[in-house]
């Protein structure tokens, strides 16, 4: 299994859209739990690196 390395402030594109439609997410804390905030409606959840990583399609360093 690949690690994807990505930092505070990326944005991350999922294969799956958020329930409001996006697929963009903003990373706001990393560690063994992610911190995003979906780009289209703000709301941020905490999910665990292992569930994240799983469904992330591409890393855009900002």
């Amino acid at each position: 299994m690949n690690i994807i390395k990505f930092n505070v402030g990326d944005t991350l594109e999922m294969k799956k859209p958020h329930p409001c439609g996006e697929h963009r997410f903003l990373v706001l804390r990393t560690g063994s739990d992610v911190r995003v905030k979906c780009l289209g409606c703000e709301r941020d959840m905490t999910l665990p690196r292992l569930k994240l990583e799983k469904n992330i399609k591409k890393v855009f360093n900002e």
